[in-house]
């Protein structure tokens, strides 16, 4: 753990005369989950596309194991094996689990779908993860619950050889079962030694799962905690700005 697997230092981003992210830093360690929490509007959203290459960030440093890299599209990132499974899943209803898992880098023998390859690898990354709540990775998407639909997506970046996989409110609109389900699976992939980041406005599983709290306020990265060691109302008191620094610095930082 002493070397992050991806550290941001200083990085920026704007859109037009708007700072949206003021100097952030944030580390991520394989194997472990990192929750990036804070308000609507704090610039979680904006701090991912740029871990994922849809946007670029303006300026600062973007590190992978310790060496200097460059996020300037999507297939840089996954190139990286950072993997993004957003809040709308990016599923295909009309097609099965197999199908959806490898959407786009289909497995080809003598010029034709490898259908049996497919199956077999998709089967494997489920049972890897210990999903068991899925019958056939032959059902239609359509077919499973919110819970499954997640399940498949977490699954297909782990297909990928994800080594960050970040979860975009993984648990939004699930229920208790389905969200335990989830959250079940996101501890399974750190200890797989996958870095997981969860964004996530729901304190409750952020505490369940999270080894460290990385927490943004008005696009300044106001905390960076270990989980155990700090408590629901600290977090609160981050994400509403009543605790640790003003909106408009960006040094005083509470770190790891």
């Amino acid at each position: 753990m002493d070397t992050p697997i991806i550290e941001l230092s200083g990085v920026r981003k704007s859109f037009g005369p708007v700072d949206v992210l003021k100097g952030v830093d944030l580390s991520v360690y394989a194997g472990k989950v990192t929750a990036l929490v804070g308000d609507n509007g704090a610039g979680k959203s904006t701090l991912i596309k740029g871990l994922a290459g849809v946007q670029p960030y303006d300026s600062g440093s973007v590190q992978v194991d310790g060496h200097p890299v460059a996020l300037s599209t999507p297939r840089d990132a996954q190139a990286l094996g950072i993997e993004v499974v957003y809040q709308d899943l990016a599923l295909c209803d009309n097609l099965d689990i197999v199908q959806n898992m490898f959407l786009g880098r289909e497995e080809l023998s003598g010029g034709v779908f490898d259908e049996g390859r497919m199956e077999r690898e998709a089967s494997e990354t489920l049972r890897s993860l210990s999903v068991r709540t899925v019958k056939s990775v032959r059902q239609k998407v359509s077919s499973l619950s919110g819970g499954q639909r997640q399940t498949v997506a977490i699954a297909r970046s782990v297909l990928k050889k994800a080594r960050v996989v970040i979860l975009d409110e993984p648990t939004a609109a699930l229920g208790v079962a389905q969200t335990e389900q989830v959250l079940a699976l996101v501890k399974r992939l750190a200890e797989q030694g996958v870095g997981v980041i969860i964004i996530s406005h729901n304190l409750a599983d952020v505490f369940k799962v999270a080894d460290h709290i990385a927490v943004l306020y008005l696009g300044t990265m106001v905390a960076q905690l270990e989980a155990a060691a700090t408590t629901y109302d600290d977090v609160i008191g981050y994400i509403t700005g009543t605790k640790g620094a003003a909106p408009d610095r960006t040094t005083s930082v509470e770190t790891i």
